[in-house]
């Protein structure tokens, strides 16, 4: 297929929106990642992502971002809206896994809570305790998570050993543990409309 969409995801999302691609037989829709370890460093997102769509745009004149605001303060949108692109709706991942809707209804009942991600529980060692450091100075737990009361495992799919990596990453965190059932929430009437 000539000049198909493209989908520039954060690469967090990577096995997700693959899932719904092949699930829904969406040939037409391609899909390019950029690393999910930005999240670390949310002010380089923006910046990444004009990158990309400077490199994509001469083959595909059609380009979806697959990323939330993911913590640019709004600096996302108005790279976006200068390029004419547009992207997920929503502040993060976790509420369009929850869904928009259900996720701001819980609004204080969740405060004070961190969340993880099928990806988030695979990928919690290096993203979490080496990219915050824990892994060298385990004593920035309580100024990192201090305020948490639990972790809450959005889970997309039913997989047993992710389930006790997230409940796994609660104890080392020393935080409550709740397991959530999401799926693929608003993710995935967005990529099959594309």
């Amino acid at each position: 297929m000539k000049n198909p969409t493209l989908i520039l995801a954060c690469g967090a999302l990577a096995r997700e929106i693959g899932a719904i691609i092949a699930a829904n037989h969406l040939d037409h829709l391609t899909l390019h990642c950029l690393p999910a370890s930005l999240h670390n460093r949310p002010e380089r997102i923006p910046a990444a992502v004009r990158e990309a769509l400077a490199k994509f745009r001469p083959t595909h004149p059609r380009i979806f971002i697959a990323y939330a605001d993911c913590g640019t303060g709004g600096a996302l949108d108005r790279m976006l809206e200068e390029e004419g692109v547009q992207r997920l709706p929503g502040a993060h991942c976790y509420a369009f896994f929850t869904g928009t809707e259900a996720f701001a209804a819980q609004g204080d009942d969740d405060m004070r809570s961190f969340y993880l991600t099928d990806f988030l529980a695979r990928q919690f060692d290096t993203l979490v305790i080496e990219g915050l450091g824990l892994d060298r100075h385990p004593e920035l737990r309580d100024m990192y998570f201090g305020n948490y009361e639990r972790v809450v495992y959005l889970a997309q799919t039913q997989d047993p050993a992710l389930d006790a990596a997230a409940e796994a990453a609660a104890v080392r965190l020393g935080l409550a543990y709740e397991r959530r059932q999401t799926g693929y929430g608003d993710l995935a009437p967005v990529i099959s409309s594309l």
